[in-house]
């Protein structure tokens, strides 16, 4: 599938739980939190979620820090919705 498919995929379900299988056999699990022109970033489920988070921002007071997983679009096998109960 081309990159412009996953591309409106990712931004059609920022949001929701999902599983990324890339080219390299890699699985990433998260929730898409942001999609940009060549990468969708995931803020990653289970026991190592501890990427990214609440932090002190730029300026003023706190803010987003970051996610927890930038991959590239180009780099997608598969996407898949992950239900509600698999949390």
């Amino acid at each position: 599938m081309s990159v412009g498919h996953y591309y409106d995929l990712c931004c059609r379900h920022k949001g929701k739980a999902v599983q990324i299988r890339t080219h390299d056999g890699r699985m990433h699990r998260g929730i898409i939190r942001n999609v940009s022109n060549n990468r969708v970033y995931l803020q990653p489920l289970g026991p190592n979620r501890n990427l990214g988070g609440f932090g002190y921002g730029l300026g003023y007071g706190y803010g987003y820090r970051g996610f927890g997983a930038g991959i590239a679009l180009g780099a997608i096998a598969t996407l898949a919705l992950i239900p509600f109960f698999l949390w």
